[in-house]
């Protein structure tokens, strides 16, 4: 198989301009989970037993050439992405945090399905091929594909880090980001950092803005392509604008509505105390400590960008 590497930098997109309306979400919303909607108010910190591992998992990705693939048959080209992905765990006790696993694929992303495997000095870009969606572009039906692989390898990170110490039956997995496609993981939540959508009506928003440090808003079930139960949490820090320090939590719909109560407690217990300060951090507070050294350690394994490109381009 023959192929040519873009020539545009995947930083500034790629010479082939695709442009894709975004469809606004349409979220359904049980709000009176917890508590009916006359009693939304901050919850405060209670009492709790916190669990003596936090397992926090994350991943990065990098997009390193765009490629147009030749077929051999001298059929039409098929453009493709070169992506590295990283994912791993570090794991957090009352004596010490550690990076338990770090792991890095390398992928070739694309809709051809004759394509090989790419080898080059530097190792091996392994097919993913991802099915044709005629009501998406291609190059966002690519990425989308490479999220999926990364949510992959998370789930595998996790699941080996649970392997290596069986014995914390009473762990807390820290997901940074959506819970989609992993809400079966056992004794999981999700951390969402930067809020785009008010899911809330604006009488129920307005007390995520009177939110104090450590108090979140009443458990609430959302549904948007999937469900799961969500919550509010205020992360100490400076102020600022209402929502300062916001984080939107959640864990899987197929819990009960105690075990969902229980885990928003224990969010409360445990995620401001690993909150980032902004002399450190310019994503502070939200961007929690053990995540942003997982994410620095991850960003260093997948190597360098330059060399990479330069060894796509020789073996093409």
């Amino acid at each position: 198989m023959r192929f040519m590497v873009d020539g545009w930098a995947p930083d500034y997109g790629s010479s082939l301009q695709e442009v894709e309306e975004l469809a606004e979400s349409k979220a359904e919303l049980t709000t009176d989970v917890e508590v009916p909607d006359a009693g939304w108010r901050p919850i405060a910190a209670s009492a709790t037993t916190e669990p003596s591992t936090i397992l926090f998992v994350d991943g990065v990705r990098r997009v390193e050439a765009r490629l147009w693939l030749n077929p051999d048959d001298g059929g039409e080209q098929a453009p493709a992405l070169c992506a590295s992905y990283a994912a791993g765990v570090v794991r957090s006790t009352r004596s010490a945090a550690t990076v338990d696993i770090a792991e890095v694929r390398r992928s070739l992303l694309t809709t051809a399905e004759d394509a090989d495997d790419i080898v080059t000095g530097l190792g091996t870009w392994t097919v993913a091929h991802a099915k044709p969606d005629p009501g998406k572009q291609v190059f966002d039906l690519l990425s989308l594909a490479l999220q999926q692989k990364l949510a992959e390898l998370e789930i595998i990170c996790a699941a080996n880090a649970r392997a290596a110490a069986p014995d914390d039956v009473d762990d807390l997995l820290v997901i940074d980001g959506p819970l989609r496609g992993r809400t079966n993981v056992p004794r999981a939540i999700g951390m969402i950092k930067s809020q785009h959508s008010a899911y809330l009506p604006a009488d129920l928003n307005r007390v995520v803005g009177a939110l104090a440090a450590g108090e979140r808003t009443p458990v609430f079930r959302l549904g948007t392509t999937w469900e799961r139960y969500s919550w509010y949490l205020r992360l100490p820090g400076p102020g600022g604008s209402p929502w300062a320090g916001i984080v939107r939590v959640e864990c899987a719909s197929e819990l009960s509505v105690d075990e969902a109560v229980a885990l928003a407690a224990t969010s409360q217990a445990v995620l401001p105390r690993y909150a980032s300060e902004p002399f450190k951090d310019p994503r502070a507070p939200q961007n929690l400590y053990p995540i942003a050294g997982l994410e620095r350690t991850l960003r260093h394994r997948l190597g360098d960008p330059q060399l990479l490109h330069r060894a796509l381009r020789a073996a093409g």
